[in-house]
């Protein structure tokens, strides 16, 4: 497990470390970052666009000629709502897959399919925010 302890603007020291391509299940409460963390991350990767929570669509897709983001948000509807709409397959896709709620039954879903994932729990202290990083 790896952590840091970072304001907003410091979050780029944690994204030189991550990978750019696979599947990060993000976890956290409500309103603890997790939209602003994957706005960081595609900003990071060069990609310019605006990023909002996908709450109602489930999922966006972000890319450029170099990355492809796929964000998704399972709040809703969780591991049968991507089930049910046809967007588990994206997780077979090349790129960069990151999900606001992804929680275990999504986790032991994608290993049964030999995808590995990364957990980032994000958690408020003070004024900034703790990245537990379990991969």
């Amino acid at each position: 497990m790896k952590e840091f302890i970072l304001a907003k603007n410091e979050i780029k020291t944690m994204l030189q470390i991550m990978p750019k391509e696979g599947v990060v299940l993000l976890q956290g409460d409500l309103a603890s970052g997790k939209t602003s963390l994957v706005q960081a991350w595609v900003k990071f990767l060069g990609l310019d666009a605006r990023v909002d929570s996908p709450t109602f669509s489930i999922m966006q897709k972000y890319e450029n000629h170099d990355i492809c983001i796929y964000h998704y948000d399972i709040y809703q509807e969780g591991l049968e709502g991507l089930l049910a709409n046809g967007l588990f397959e994206n997780f077979f896709e090349k790129g960069l897959h990151l999900v606001e709620w992804g929680g275990e039954n999504l986790k032991k879903t994608l290993m049964k399919f030999g995808i590995s994932t990364i957990q980032i729990k994000i958690s408020i202290k003070d004024d900034k925010r703790k990245y537990e990083i379990y991969e």
